[in-house]
């Protein structure tokens, strides 16, 4: 179990310039994600199947709330933006990519394991049909981890580029336009493949994120673009071809999320803008003695939290079943009073796990968390590139899980984590 320290140290502790609105906002993104996944996940269990299935795509209604709870892009332009303090001139890209990497990729690996291990007793324990959902679902969300990867193999050069209020604009501009250009190529019956360009969109909460460190958006102007593009995106809604959700849901002619469409692009502008715009407000309620420890507490554990919740979430569901009790849609009785009760005992399964487990993210791993050299040139490049490819690894190895082919995908993350590593040996 990990020491957690008072209220009194965090404070004490933490430094008279740290910007605490994006520290506020990049836990509070991660325990809404949380909160969200809990409360949509259903099972539905027959004689030889088990299908994990969304409230949402039972309740259509409850759709718009996906605008409210769709945080991620929140947490891209948290990242990006404290990040990028760090980038500067003469600033070695590699090391700094590979310094924020080797922090989170840490407990990945004991997640894995664990995750592999726990699928199996539950392959034991369960039906034939339990094994596929649960060894696909319990590792789905490294997506996020993958994408993210990505992005900060990027933030160098977007850092080297947004240097003005003109070039923040023009990449935005840019970025919401190929998005757009894909899209209208999507719809006229291009391969699915060809969508996976758009994963660009996540880039511009990082271009968002170097705007706002370097104080080239005003708060002003931050709340007006924010309006304009949440005029726009209901626009795309009502007249355009776009679905509602922004996270995916069964039965979707095209998802905007996996992979993101021009929808989730303007969305990504109003949250950001949004953010920037209520900044002050933010960093005041951050500020307060017991959130201030939240966050920090929040934020030293955030991968644990990230990645252990849906075990949590999973092995509630697991042993529900085995109680006779499964939630399988809106319509049958007591389902929202099960559904609380899930959510709590979730609540504690993942507070225990967190806390448990918080040390190892925090504790260096011998040889891993070695010093790093400061590469340049051509081994700098090939850091970035080894790490943007790690991230499109575990993008793949989500699609199949803890089944051989994903973990051939998990193989090539790891060989790309190796290749970085050495690297940026000293």
């Amino acid at each position: 179990m990990s020491v957690v320290p008072s209220v009194a140290v965090v404070a004490a502790n933490t430094p008279a310039d740290r910007d605490r609105f994006l520290d506020l906002l990049r836990i509070s993104s991660l325990v809404v994600v949380v909160a969200g996944h809990c409360l949509m996940l259903t099972v539905t269990v027959s004689d030889t199947e088990v299908h994990f299935g969304n409230v949402l795509a039972d309740l259509p209604v409850l759709q718009p709330l996906t605008w409210a709870l769709q945080v991620l892009p929140l947490f891209f332009f948290a990242g990006v933006a404290a990040g990028a303090r760090g980038i500067g001139p003469g600033t070695s890209w590699g090391a700094w990519l590979f310094r924020r990497t080797q922090r989170l990729v840490r407990p990945l690996g004991y997640f894995l394991v664990a995750s592999a291990v726990l699928v199996a007793v539950a392959q034991e324990l369960l039906a034939p049909g339990w094994h596929r959902p649960l060894a696909v679902t319990s590792v789905q969300l490294l997506w996020f981890l993958g994408v993210y990867l990505v992005v900060l193999a990027c933030a160098p050069a977007l850092a080297a580029v947004v240097t003005t209020g003109r070039r923040m604009f023009v990449a935005i501009g840019a970025l919401v336009g190929l998005t757009a250009v894909i899209d209208a190529v999507r719809f006229a019956g291009a391969p699915a493949e060809v969508g996976y360009v758009n994963f660009l969109v996540w880039l511009i909460s990082a271009v968002l994120g170097v705007g706002y460190l370097r104080g080239l958006l005003s708060r002003r102007v931050a709340g007006a673009l924010a309006a304009a593009a949440f005029v726009v995106d209901i626009a795309l809604v009502v007249f355009g071809p776009y679905e509602v959700s922004l996270v995916t849901v069964p039965g979707q002619r095209l998802s905007n999320l996996a992979p993101p469409s021009l929808l989730l692009a303007g969305h990504a502008v109003v949250v950001c803008c949004a953010a920037i715009a209520a900044a002050p407000w933010l960093r005041g309620i951050a500020a307060r003695p017991r959130v201030w420890w939240a966050t920090v507490i929040g934020n030293t554990g955030a991968m644990t939290l990230y990645l252990w919740h849906m075990p949590a979430l999973l092995t509630v569901l697991v042993l529900s079943h085995l109680a006779g009790i499964n939630r399988s849609n809106p319509g049958q009785p007591g389902f929202w009073l099960l559904t609380a009760a899930q959510l709590i005992v979730t609540t504690a399964v993942t507070a225990g796990l967190f806390l448990a487990l918080r040390g190892l993210e925090n504790t260096p791993v011998r040889w891993w968390d070695d010093a790093v050299r400061q590469v340049r040139g051509v081994r700098s490049a090939a850091v970035v590139v080894a790490v943007s490819a790690v991230g499109c690894a575990l993008l793949q190895a989500v699609r199949f899980g803890l089944t051989p082919d994903g973990w051939f995908w998990f193989a090539c993350a790891a060989a790309g984590l190796l290749t970085a590593r050495l690297l940026t040996r000293p």
